[in-house]
């Protein structure tokens, strides 16, 4: 049986991606928000994703405040696919 990637088997990177999958971009508020985290540990889980190619970031300003937007890379992507057909084999789906 395959292995299931430990960077996407985290609670809160896999809540970040799951939903990143589904929208083409979001801000780091909105992330923050649905994933209930806090903004210290999202960080950390979203420079996690970006340094593996997951997801990318940009920073720029809105106004006079910096704004984080993340989206999904095509390399976090077919990862996500695989780990979600990895996990299908475990239960049996």
């Amino acid at each position: 049986m395959q292995e299931l990637n430990p960077l996407l088997h985290s609670q809160l990177r896999l809540a970040v991606m799951s939903i990143l999958m589904n929208v083409e971009e979001a801000d780091f508020v909105y992330l923050k928000e649905k994933t209930e985290s806090t903004a210290g540990n999202l960080s950390v889980q979203l420079d996690k994703l970006a340094s593996a190619g997951y997801i990318n970031i940009e920073k720029d300003m809105s106004g006079k405040r910096p704004r984080t937007i993340c989206s999904v890379s095509d390399i976090g992507r077919n990862a996500f696919v695989e780990y979600v057909e990895v996990l299908k084999s475990y239960i049996n789906i």
